[in-house]
């Protein structure tokens, strides 16, 4: 009779044992059906929290790892998650909901008015809803330093930008500043900075505000404020290149060194931005702006801008940047033309 029992008790303390193991199996499996989880092509997946998908590449935090896991999109097999999210396609429409694949192989976005099914090349941008105030900030600051033994020639050059992206908006502030210094030669100074404001509209429109002030020394400029507002409009909008226009109006108000007389003027803004980022881990950015004049009839201005950026290891990028200004009525005694050749190391958050 006793040995009956000891049977008993074995055969209960190994239900438990049982019991205690499934529940520990069942943890893991809670705590993965609890995350965001991505399955790459090559058969690996990665599991934890998805922040966002922009310019091709994904970034997901995990628990195990003290740095952000970045993804390329075009590797990308098959995603599910539980953060809701803002997902913009290449034809500019907008849908918020979670996401997962669908057997045919299609991200599948559950909306609160239904499933909508798109191609994973379709989907150019993700934004977690659930994201706090500082994960949705970003900013960069580059440094650079010039030295020609001829006449001693010292250069510095320093850019900087923070901005903001929101559900329906985003905003961004730069200042950008070089100082050149040499024997026998007036020291020359050229700074500019600015806000902009972008409300986005449906079908890759949007709605652009912007103060900008630039002052250059090779153009007699103590200040130049511009004031824009217009309307523009993503062309192409993939994950590998951006293609945009925009039109609108300027106030200009310019105040010179010496005794030259102020200006003050209205034109009118044309523009077109491209902006390729899927070439290894080079950015490139090309933009011009035409602004014809309104009120100064004949006069018109513009801006060249190239950018390169080359990302490194540990969020850091070398830059190098061109940029052109002309103005074909300069002010007295001032150059039609400006240009900046700059490079720089850099680093972004």
């Amino acid at each position: 009779m006793e040995y009956i029992r000891k049977i008993i008790r074995t055969l209960k303390d190994f239900r438990f044992l049982a019991l205690l193991m499934f529940l520990m199996h069942l943890l893991p499996q809670a705590a993965i059906s609890q995350a965001d989880s991505v399955v790459l092509k090559n058969g690996n997946y990665v599991t934890g929290e998805i922040k966002e998908m922009t310019r091709g590449v994904l970034t997901i935090e995990t628990d195990y790892s003290d740095k952000d896991f970045s993804i390329e999109w075009s590797g990308v097999k098959e995603i599910y998650s539980i953060t809701y999210f803002l997902v913009s396609t290449t034809d500019g429409i907008r849908f918020n909901g979670t996401i997962e694949t669908s057997p045919e192989g299609k991200v599948k976005i559950i909306t609160d008015e239904g499933p909508v099914y798109l191609t994973f090349d379709d989907v150019v941008y993700l934004q977690s809803l659930d994201k706090g105030f500082w994960d949705q900030l970003y900013a960069t600051i580059d440094i650079g330093f010039n030295l020609t033994k001829a006449n001693n020639l010292q250069q510095w050059n320093s850019r900087a930008t923070i901005g903001y992206l929101a559900k329906r908006w985003s905003a961004k502030g730069n200042f950008n500043q070089i100082s050149s210094v040499q024997d026998d030669v007036g020291a020359t100074k050229r700074s500019d900075g600015g806000l902009s404001y972008r409300y986005y509209l449906p079908t890759d429109f949007y709605i652009l505000g912007s103060v900008n002030g630039l002052s250059n020394t090779e153009q007699k400029l103590d200040l130049r404020l511009n004031a824009t507002t217009g309307i523009g409009k993503y062309a192409i909008h993939t994950n590998s290149i951006y293609w945009g226009f925009l039109a609108g109006v300027n106030y200009n108000n310019e105040s010179y060194s010496g005794d030259i007389e102020s200006r003050e003027s209205w034109e009118g803004v044309l523009g077109t931005e491209y902006n390729m980022f899927d070439v290894g881990d080079i950015d490139i950015l090309t933009k011009v702006v035409v602004y014809p004049g309104i009120t100064e009839q004949g006069r018109w201005r513009s801006d060249f801008e190239f950018d390169t950026k080359y990302d490194l290891p540990y969020d850091f990028y070398i830059h190098l940047g061109f940029t052109l200004n002309y103005d074909n009525q300069p002010a007295e005694g001032a150059s039609e033309t400006d240009y900046v050749l700059q490079t720089g190391l850099g680093w972004e958050w």
